[in-house]
């Protein structure tokens, strides 16, 4: 029972908690960065969260993680589909061959074809 193995624990994980109910995704994704900068998993979230509301601090997410955590895979594919969306077709395209390069090293073909996917999906659209 995840109870009594929680019993023995000095300090619980967060993730085992909701957000405090006063608190939304954004500014709870926002306090973990102002906490620890280097927090791949919430600049990726927040940018995942930011896309429709605010596009540009969106994109400083994702673009923080492609230049400083380039092998962050998970940012090639939403830092690509986010660029499509915003116009950018190009560029998203780059995303979507540096992620393949990424994967690809990583062996981790799933993240490979569903960029790959992406790409091609780019090539049949023009």
């Amino acid at each position: 029972m995840l109870s009594k193995r929680l019993a023995g624990m000095a300090v619980l994980p967060t993730w085992l908690f909701p957000i405090a109910m006063e608190q939304t995704r954004v500014e709870f994704l926002r306090k973990c960065i102002r906490n620890n900068p280097d927090d791949t998993f919430a600049r990726y979230a927040l940018g995942l969260e930011l896309q429709r509301h605010d596009p540009e601090e969106a994109w400083t997410h994702f673009e923080y993680l492609l230049n400083h955590h380039p092998e962050y895979s998970a940012t090639y594919y939403h830092a690509g589909v986010f660029l499509v969306g915003q116009g950018r077709t190009e560029e998203a395209r780059k995303v979507f061959l540096r992620g393949i390069e990424v994967t690809k090293r990583q062996g981790n073909v799933r993240a490979r074809n569903e960029l790959q996917e992406a790409l091609d999906g780019l090539a049949s659209a023009s």
